[in-house]
């Protein structure tokens, strides 16, 4: 493992943890834990996924489903980091779907993107039993889970991007919205790159990575016309803001629908994944407009 991958692991824990401390899952949320929704049980450790519904709405009622997939720069975090995220998207009137997947460099790419598909399998397999909405299935993703989201669409969009991989995803699911939250959308070309993102990579893809490499994890190279519509957002102290534009070039010459969201605050600047800490207002007011967005596509 680099010491960059080192380093992240250390400073987002830190991070995650004094963010959250003191905070407990709302009393009208209720939460399905720790199931394995992976192959036989190969990667236990790794693939285990929550759900989340309104307490207060019956279990057979069907939801719309948000699918939340976690940032860290595919080397840090899992579904416990995500909880209260996903229990305040579970109180705006969705089911939500929140799930760990193998991180680098324990597990290379395309290890994280594999999870995504076994997750998507399991949400047709588990419709039922838990009320999603196979109709209305939306998904969130922020930094490097931003880029997983992105490509995780493609996969289900673009068949030559599909094709590029072993494993399948059902033709039962599809998203019909999804939000890049903080998103990592354009991976810089190893001559771009520093000596940071370089190492990154290495580690993400287990070996001394090449532009080939990396092409297979830039969003914007797989997005069509049939790309569901997007939600493109990002704030003032967010170290990959840049992104930003790029996302809605590619949107715009691809004709697809998005919306795009700048957060400010007269507080200060807002940092990298604000939307996560449930005691910002802008967190509140940002949660809320993607909860909209999705509600507006139904």
């Amino acid at each position: 493992m680099s010491k960059t991958s080192d380093t992240i692991r250390e400073m987002f824990s830190k991070g995650d943890a004094m963010r959250d401390a003191g905070l407990e899952i709302p009393a009208d949320i209720k939460r399905y834990s720790d199931i394995a929704y992976g192959d036989k049980g190969q990667h236990p450790q790794w693939q285990l996924l929550d759900v989340y519904r309104p307490a207060n709405i019956q279990e057979d009622k069907k939801l719309p489903v948000i699918v939340v997939i976690h940032g860290g720069g595919w080397v840090y975090g899992d579904k416990e980091v995500y909880k209260y995220y996903s229990a305040s998207l579970a109180q705006r009137g969705f089911a939500v779907v929140c799930y760990s997947y193998r991180l680098a460099p324990e597990y290379t790419f395309p290890a994280s993107l594999e999870d995504s598909c076994a997750v998507i399998n399991w949400i047709v397999d588990n419709a039922d039993k838990y009320g999603f909405d196979l109709d209305n299935i939306f998904g969130v993703g922020d930094s490097a889970g931003g880029t997983l989201i992105g490509i995780t669409a493609a996969f289900l969009t673009n068949k030559e991007y599909a094709d590029k991989f072993d494993f399948t995803a059902s033709d039962k699911f599809r998203f019909k919205g999804i939000a890049f939250n903080c998103a990592a959308f354009e991976i810089k070309s190893v001559k771009e790159a520093d000596d940071n993102m370089g190492s990154l990579m290495d580690d993400l893809f287990g070996k001394k990575v090449t532009d080939d490499d990396l092409e297979v994890v830039n969003t914007g190279n797989y997005i069509t016309d049939a790309y569901p519509p997007s939600f493109l957002m990002s704030a003032t102290g967010d170290f990959l803001k840049d992104e930003l534009p790029k996302m809605a070039e590619v949107m715009i010459r691809n004709s697809v629908p998005f919306t795009c969201k700048y957060y400010t605050s007269p507080n200060g600047e807002l940092g990298h994944v604000f939307h996560c800490n449930m005691r910002l207002p802008e967190a509140v007011q940002c949660n809320d407009d993607e909860a909209q967005f999705f509600k507006s596509l139904i």
